[in-house]
């Protein structure tokens, strides 16, 4: 990549459960700015406090910035409800201008102990990315989860070291997630994302296709305008093919 021109102020893209990849290509606010409200749409709660990891990996070809204006930079993602917790693919020169640390928002007050409960022993806390590390590095046994009633919306079911089966729709707004892959037997009209600790191989499998976004390995496309009219409705396959996600029919007779 050599002429600036070629790169995209920002890309949005879903690593993991529990963070998603910033791709910053440009260190003009405004552009980025710009650039976070179309990813959103002008939605004020298109993301939720999501753990975000900035990556300055498409800053690395020349011509480098020679800074950023992180606290304006934090903020800015914050106002789209993004939270910052790590910078990953830093040159050194932009390394040495974060003379801050990035911190989630509080947390919840915690119950008070009941005066027969005995005091567990404090420890310093471990920083947040280490955290993010260890929670998508600790998975669980491979295991199928099945839901058999309707996912609803805002809610979030997910399938940690394994595939997810849901056997009733999923509607708008839910969002269905696993480190395997996903298979619903009804309308899946929600958010799916496959493949959530990396893998590449996932797919995502619907009987009714009408997906408001899907997601394998990180890799997302959403569906603002509709599914093509030759699969809305129809059993679809997802897959990941050189990078890019593959719509399939299927012949289910």
């Amino acid at each position: 990549m050599s002429k600036n021109q070629t790169r995209k102020p920002l890309e949005i893209k879903i690593s993991t459960v529990v963070a998603v990849a910033a791709l910053l290509g440009d260190t003009d606010l405004a552009k980025v700015s710009a650039a976070l409200s179309q990813v959103t749409g002008g939605t004020p709660d298109y993301f939720e406090d999501d753990f975000t990891v900035i990556d300055l990996g498409n800053l690395l070809a020349p011509p480098v910035p020679g800074s950023i204006a992180w606290p304006e930079l934090i903020a800015l993602f914050r106002s789209h409800r993004l939270n910052p917790v790590a910078v990953r693919n830093a040159p050194e020169s932009l390394e040495e201008s974060r003379t801050f640390e990035l911190t989630p928002p509080p947390s919840p007050p915690q119950a008070e102990p009941s005066a027969a409960a005995t005091p567990a022993p404090t420890t310093a806390p471990k920083p947040v990315a280490a955290q993010i590390a260890e929670t998508t590095a600790a998975t669980a046994s491979v295991v199928t989860k099945v839901i058999d009633t309707p996912v609803r919306s805002g809610q979030r079911v997910y399938a940690r070291g394994g595939d997810l089966v849901v056997m009733a729709t999923v509607n708008p707004g839910a969002e269905v997630i696993a480190d395997g892959s996903i298979h619903v037997y009804a309308p899946l009209r929600g958010r799916a994302l496959a493949g959530a600790a990396g893998s590449s191989e996932a797919r995502i499998i619907a009987t009714s296709m009408e997906a408001e976004l899907v997601s394998i390995g990180g890799v997302y496309r959403t569906f603002e305008d509709g599914w093509p009219k030759e699969l809305k409705g129809q059993a679809v396959q997802v897959l990941l093919q050189d990078e890019r996600l593959e719509l399939r029919l299927m012949a289910l007779k």
